[in-house]
């Protein structure tokens, strides 16, 4: 299992995964910038934590309502082109934005606009994107690219909101625009990467399009892990009531609003950087139980704290629990799923994982409106101990999985 996440003999010795890495990280970190800019801007206007919750809310919708058909979209057609095209329509998306915040209006309409737009793009990109990457390595250095298209995320989340939070400082025109750069560069790298994978020859059908639901379903590993990761950060998301924490509980800035996001990053790459030499060998489903349990009682550690330290460091172990939870979980869901359904189950996974964020976010932004921030936190980080426990006892086959070289 070692010699499969090697980070020097893995997955970035094959030039289209560089690429293909490289694109991804800058998708991630404009996006990371984005989403600091977009919450700023939106709570320094309203000041009411229910429009942070709609901004999860406008993210996720889309993903969940083209499911059937943006996996269906992955399977058939090039996934190069499909990741190229969303690239160059979130760099338009961020471009509208600069625009719009040229203009000195004072409503979050016109920007919830474009955040439906960008998770329209955002739904064909996730699985075109995660369905590519098995096809860009042979199978010794599939392991090692999950791990490192996992970790590209992950330092996206460090460095992109601590940068997204300084430029917005310095001005929201600067925050806009460097999106948009960053996303022209990660076009162009998007276009070298090598197509990959197998299109489907099925004609299009009804039961073509639902044979992702129909395999994991089939398959209570992937069922369980999926949702899982649903349910977990569906009920425990905190991050749309950063803003919240950063002014008015906190009062730390935009630089802190920074800082605050980056820290759940900062103990990802930790983490991950461990994984990658020293890879999970056993047990992996209790592994992941067991940090998924340690990423709830982060979370209300948070909730409770007034410290910045504190605050920080909660986020900072949370990342870190997270990123095991991840590691293991999309390893068993890759290898685990056959070529032919992978972009149909991918969908269905990202659709999930939008859920789980932007839905999540939205479940924040609501009880926050409902009875304050600090109790909605909490209370999210009760519930995803719970989660864990009840995951526990209805998916024993996950809990029993333990090797993750042949998902066994």
């Amino acid at each position: 299992m070692s010699q499969l996440v090697s980070p020097r003999a893995g997955a970035f010795r094959h030039a289209g995964f560089r690429h293909y890495w490289i694109a991804r990280f800058l998708v991630n970190f404009s996006a990371q910038i984005m989403g600091v800019s977009v919450g700023w801007q939106i709570y320094d206007i309203t000041r009411d934590p229910f429009d942070l919750g709609m901004v999860g809310l406008t993210l996720f919708l889309p993903a969940f309502l083209l499911v059937l058909v943006t996996g269906a979209v992955a399977d058939r057609f090039n996934r190069v082109l499909i990741m190229t095209g969303c690239i160059v329509g979130e760099g338009l998306c961020a471009l509208a934005l600069f625009i719009f915040t040229r203009t000195g209006e004072q409503t979050v309409t016109p920007i919830l606009c474009m955040l439906a737009v960008l998770g329209t793009l955002r739904a064909f990109f996730g699985p075109a994107q995660q369905s590519l990457m098995p096809g860009l390595v042979p199978a010794e250095d599939r392991a090692s690219a999950i791990a490192w298209g996992t970790s590209s995320w992950q330092i996206a989340t460090i460095v992109g909101p601590v940068v997204g939070g300084l430029l917005y400082g310095i001005s929201p025109d600067v925050a806009y625009i460097s999106s948009f750069v960053l996303l022209a560069v990660a076009a162009a790298m998007s276009i070298r990467v090598p197509a990959g994978g197998r299109v489907a020859e099925e004609r299009p059908s009804l039961e073509t399009v639902v044979a992702g639901f129909r395999y994991i379903w089939k398959e209570k590993i992937v069922l369980g892990a999926i949702s899982f990761d649903l349910f977990a950060m569906l009920l425990g998301g905190a991050s749309a009531l950063l803003p919240v924490y950063a002014r008015d509980i906190l009062a730390v800035g935009p630089w802190g609003l920074g800082l605050l996001r980056a820290a759940p990053g900062i103990g990802s790459i930790l983490v991950a950087a461990f994984l990658l030499r020293h890879p999970v060998k056993d047990h992996a489903g209790v592994i992941m139980f067991v940090c998924v349990a340690l990423v709830g009682f982060c979370i209300a550690v948070f909730g409770a704290s007034k410290v910045v330290w504190l605050s920080v460091l909660a986020l900072g172990l949370m990342g870190g629990f997270d990123m095991v939870s991840v590691y293991v979980r999309e390893t068993l869901i890759q290898l685990r799923t056959p070529d032919a359904v992978r972009g149909r189950v991918n969908a269905v996974n990202m659709a999930f994982v939008g859920a789980s964020n932007e839905l999540g976010e939205f479940r924040a932004g609501i009880s926050a409106w409902a009875f304050g921030a600090v109790p909605a936190v909490m209370i999210g980080g009760a519930a995803t101990i719970g989660v864990s426990a009840l995951w526990w006892y209805w998916f024993p086959q996950l809990r029993k999985a333990r090797h993750l070289q042949d998902g066994a």
